[in-house]
């Protein structure tokens, strides 16, 4: 059997944070109930949309995530990461990465109290349910603005506005921006974060 990839590894973890962990402890708080999809549903979803999970909240209306969790060694961050570009891919249309494609209306991102054995977790020390649609909203406008020229690797807040850098994975393969969870509370208080635990 091949050895996972890390991109493999990290969807392996986040699957099973989900369902060991985030289901009980994010969702159900939440009133949101899982849809359950065919697998080649669920996979075209992902791949097309960026959609992991699609559930119905608390009103019944259907509700679309994207998800990424991480293990306790990373509780020192503040920010989720979207995937950005993949400029060295030789494949037609896969230069651009998740942030081109991601139609999910929440991103769902946690750190456990474990590492990567799931099963020795409890629970988590941070978490945060991020709107999306107010994500794209304010890159729209010029109000969060992702800057390529940032010699930083962190976003910070100049004139109102979130800037975020583009940062590269240490393999070349693709890059990344972070978003800051405390600054975007700091600029629009709790509007854009529906639910959190530990960042604020």
């Amino acid at each position: 059997m091949a050895a996972q990839t890390a991109y493999q590894s990290d969807q392996s973890f986040s699957d099973d944070v989900h369902w060991r962990l985030a289901m009980a402890q994010i969702y159900e708080p939440l009133g949101w109930s899982a849809v359950r999809m065919k697998p080649e549903q669920a996979r075209l979803l992902d791949i097309s949309e960026g959609i992991d999970y699609v559930f119905l909240n608390e009103v019944g209306q259907i509700t679309t995530v994207q998800e990424r969790f991480r293990e306790v060694k990373y509780q020192a961050y503040n920010d989720f990461t979207i995937r950005y570009r993949r400029d060295k891919s030789t494949k037609n249309g896969q230069q651009e990465s998740e942030f081109y494609k991601i139609k999910a209306d929440y991103f769902v991102y946690g750190i456990t109290d474990g590492h990567k054995n799931v099963a020795l977790s409890n629970g988590f020390v941070k978490y945060a349910v991020v709107d999306l649609k107010f994500i794209q909203t304010k890159i729209d406008s010029g109000q969060i603005q992702i800057r390529a020229d940032l010699r930083q690797k962190t976003c910070r807040i100049e004139d109102n506005r979130l800037l975020c850098p583009i940062n590269q994975n240490y393999d070349g393969s693709s890059s990344f921006f972070p978003i800051d969870i405390q600054l975007l509370a700091k600029l629009w208080g709790s509007e854009p974060i529906l639910a959190q635990k530990g960042f604020y």
